[in-house]
């Protein structure tokens, strides 16, 4: 417990900062943040993100995370990201041929379903910022309520197993009483903050966005399940990886965008 303590204390003491601030240190933060993410992902299959492959599944995540705000640095080379996601894919593809098939289609595929799955969530989390950092905070307050309601109530009252063959601990009774805890974010954030919504639609967003959060959660546990590892990784000390601390967000933010709140 002391050292997650610690860890959350300096990762906040240099992280917020940087979200405070935006601009091209948030985006250089995130792509940092992805980059680290997908090495955990490709180290779960034993791929290697040091080779050619990790390296075009890297440029592939780095499409896909481009922000929208520079998307004219994009268009002086008269290519769009989509088009550019398509040649590092067929590239992929192209590299199980030269290998003999020592990297299959079957980690070609992981690859870029990995870059996809990173990339699409970090993505989201530059668009969310730049819309605004009130929705970064109302995302991260809401995430954290629904964990530590599913964990406080699910330890006092839960009963029934929520998905017992992906993760063992979690209860519907926690899952319930996360997605309440999470309600209070919102009627607070409608009541105190500038989101664009009534305390009724930030209320029935907020149901969603808790039940989904808390699937990327179990997503993760299922990955984690399959690779038989405790952790994604072990960059922050009590915490775990990267992903360990970001899966919910990685489906709650683009869920966010989709509802339109700003």
């Amino acid at each position: 417990m002391k050292q997650r303590i610690i860890t959350g204390v300096v990762a906040a003491a240099l992280f917020l900062p940087i979200v405070f601030y935006g601009g091209l240190p948030f985006v250089l933060l995130t792509y940092f943040l992805a980059t680290v993410g997908l090495y955990e992902l490709l180290k779960m299959k034993k791929l290697s993100i040091f080779s050619v492959h990790g390296l075009l599944s890297i440029l592939l995540l780095w499409v896909i995370l481009f922000p929208e705000q520079y998307s004219d640095v994009v268009n002086t080379f008269s290519y769009t990201k989509t088009e550019l996601g398509i040649a590092l894919i067929l590239l992929l593809l192209t590299y199980t041929v030269l290998t003999k098939n020592r990297f299959t289609f079957e980690d070609a595929g992981f690859s870029v379903l990995s870059a996809i799955y990173v990339g699409i969530g970090f993505y989201f989390f530059i668009e969310t910022r730049d819309a605004g950092i009130v929705y970064i905070f109302y995302s991260l307050f809401m995430i954290w309520a629904t964990d530590s309601g599913a964990y406080f109530i699910g330890k006092a009252a839960g009963k029934t197993k929520l998905w017992p063959e992906i993760s063992p601990n979690k209860t519907v009774e926690g899952s319930i009483g996360g997605v309440v805890s999470a309600l209070v974010v919102a009627v607070l954030f409608a009541i105190f903050s500038e989101i664009n919504a009534s305390i009724l639609t930030l209320m029935g967003i907020t149901v969603v966005l808790s039940i989904f959060g808390q699937i990327g959660d179990l997503v993760q546990s299922a990955f984690k399940r399959h690779f038989n590892v405790k952790d994604s990784g072990n960059i922050l000390p009590g915490h775990g990886g990267i992903l360990d601390r970001f899966d919910s967000l990685l489906f709650v933010l683009p869920l966010l965008h989709f509802f339109h709140l700003w």
